[in-house]
């Protein structure tokens, strides 16, 4: 078989293509692996630079507000914050954190009225718990975000230990929880 200036080139031509597609493979594998631009942390719920509203222990009555005010931070981009709040008669725990101690107990120390806890049953018959579930978006490009929302406590639920939750939830959807013991008290 003879071979032509036109079957070299054709070959050449192959041969190129092939080295360059296998050369843009390799690239975009090895880019992949090193990318920073990849979002691989968690992110963070602070009280950096606030006043942050709940805090453990806090004391509220129905009718109130609670004020709620924490900061998010991420390396990339936050997504959105849910807020949840309920029951926690039981003291169960939501504890996320290492340093982490239940919390419950030292909300003994604090000036409750803990004589009413003991006529918590007659005062709550016929109330429910309240449960609170709400999801919020944080705009888009944030790697900072103040939330801030009012929360109104309704006035005809039962009173008690209440678990205040904070689930933070980046855009690559890394998620970080922050639980709070709150009280509703009569007031």
């Amino acid at each position: 078989m003879k071979i032509t200036t036109t079957n070299k080139y054709v070959a050449n031509s192959i041969l190129a293509v092939l080295a360059l597609t296998a050369a843009m493979a390799f690239a975009a594998c090895s880019s992949n692996d090193d990318d920073n631009s990849k979002d691989m942390e968690y992110p963070e719920i602070t009280t950096q630079g606030i006043t942050a509203n709940p805090i453990n222990c806090q004391v509220y009555h129905p009718g109130e507000t609670i004020a709620f005010c924490y900061a998010f931070k991420d390396n990339m981009e936050l997504g959105k914050y849910n807020i949840e709040i309920h029951d926690n008669s039981d003291h169960h725990s939501h504890s996320t954190e290492a340093d982490d101690h239940d919390h419950e107990a030292d909300c003994e120390d604090h000036d409750h009225d803990h004589d009413a806890d003991h006529d918590h049953d007659a005062d709550n018959a016929g109330k429910s718990f309240w449960v609170f579930n709400q999801s919020y978006d944080i705009p888009a490009g944030q790697r900072q975000y103040t939330a801030r929302v009012d929360i109104p406590i309704p006035n005809d639920i039962a009173t008690g230990d209440y678990h205040f939750m904070i689930r933070l939830t980046d855009r690559a959807g890394f998620q970080q929880i922050k639980a709070v013991a709150i009280k509703i008290e009569k007031p």
